[in-house]
């Protein structure tokens, strides 16, 4: 067995070094816990951004990977199966749209949403061809191959991957009367995150969502929403969109929905709008596998049975109150919905990452985004005294970060 050391070691040593993990090695989950090398714990706070809203190892979900892999775990979609059926169909009712179209990962959705929204603007609503536009807000954040980070407002995402796709413009984010001018008839969709996770859990104003929907079905424009991160639950509802009542006419899903066990993602449309794919147009060769699909429509039942989403509501309202409460002069901002929230660190006071440093020292795993904003996005299953624990564990990482500073005065 490696030590602590070591395994960082190695992954510094062959891996690329795309991350900058914080130093601890972890071996071991267990619902909203982690445990590293040594067999400390810890309260996971990030969930693999979405991916365990479940938690770690859920048993019931663990039982149905074990039974499927012994039983039939992938196959090509050149076959029928008998887990797919069943979690296409759990998928509209839970989006309540038409068609499923089922991926890996959740930039693969959102990939498969793009070629779909550019063949429907070509097919059904007569967009010169090769001319089609797809609007984005600024600030978001979909994935990491060349066309999403091609449509990326960061910087840093785009350095050195470039030329990049044609056809997408960006508008200011909750910004209606922007969306409303960026708008042509070359226009086929408007795609945006509900609420904004990378660029720092950031909310819209209130009714921004409604607006945008109306506005697309005024200019016949697809609105399609990136529910990867905020869907299943995660925001106290269904998905984040449900906050206002809004029904998209596309959906991109992932991370939740493999049950923190291996990727699972799908494009989730109208019937309009998915029928603009025929046989050999897109596919993948993991994409449906039974496997995924039977622990995929079992994290959609699992969802709905432990009533998970009025969970995130619950918890995500205490979490916002006692974080307000801390009242700390290094915190500038908390914003969120449900269990998604962050933290605004003021950057006099130290960068976010010293904060998620700190805070795995008192027993709590998180990371931080864009220098000044720690996460708190746990699995959907925590309880009122973990979300406790975790307030109190941050109220003594600051004072701990505090202390510091002095010292070093």
């Amino acid at each position: 067995m490696t030590t602590t050391s070591t395994a960082m070691a190695l992954e510094d040593r062959y891996g690329a070094r795309n991350y900058a993990p914080l130093p601890v090695v972890l071996t071991r989950g267990e619902g909203v816990y982690l445990w590293d090398e040594e067999g400390r714990r810890y309260l996971d706070m990030m969930s693999a951004y979405s991916a365990v809203s479940f938690g770690h190892s859920h048993p019931e979900l663990v039982a149905v990977l074990v039974q499927q892999a012994q039983r039939l775990a992938i196959t090509s979609r050149a076959f029928h199966t008998d887990r797919l059926g069943p979690f296409l169909e759990q998928l509209c009712r839970t989006t309540g749209l038409d068609r499923a179209l089922s991926m890996n990962t959740g930039a693969e959705a959102v990939e498969t949403a793009i070629k779909a929204a550019r063949k429907w603007g070509y097919k059904v609503k007569g967009v010169p061809q090769d001319q089609a536009q797809i609007i984005v807000p600024h600030g978001n954040f979909a994935g990491r191959t060349t066309t999403i980070v091609g449509f990326s407002s960061e910087a840093q995402y785009r350095d050195g991957f470039g030329p990049f796709a044609p056809g997408f413009v960006q508008v200011p984010y909750g910004d209606i009367a922007a969306l409303e001018r960026a708008i042509t008839p070359h226009t086929v969709a408007f795609f945006v995150e509900p609420i904004q996770g990378e660029a720092g859990i950031v909310v819209p104003p209130e009714g921004y969502l409604r607006a945008a929907r109306e506005l697309c079905t005024r200019c016949d424009v697809l609105l399609i929403c990136d529910e990867v991160q905020t869907g299943l639950g995660r925001t106290g509802a269904r998905l984040a969109c449900d906050l206002e009542g809004v029904k998209p006419d596309g959906v991109t899903l992932g991370k939740a929905l493999g049950g923190g066990l291996l990727p699972v993602s799908a494009f989730v449309a109208r019937e309009d709008v998915m029928a603009v794919f025929t046989p050999g147009d897109h596919g993948s060769t993991f994409g449906g596998n039974p496997l995924a699909a039977a622990v995929g429509l079992a994290a959609l039942q699992l969802l709905e049975r432990e009533r998970l989403a009025e969970q995130a509501r619950v918890r995500g309202a205490q979490f916002m109150a006692q974080l307000a409460a801390l009242r700390h002069p290094a915190i500038a901002e908390v914003r969120g919905r449900g269990l998604l929230i962050g933290v605004e660190i003021d950057p006099g006071f130290a960068p976010a990452r010293t904060v998620c440093e700190a805070l795995m020292r008192e027993g709590v795993l998180s990371k931080d985004t864009h220098d000044t904003v720690v996460r708190f996005a746990p699995p959907l299953v925590i309880t009122e005294a973990q979300v406790d624990a975790a307030v109190e564990a941050l109220s003594r990482a600051l004072r701990a970060v505090e202390a510091g500073r002095r010292r070093v005065a």
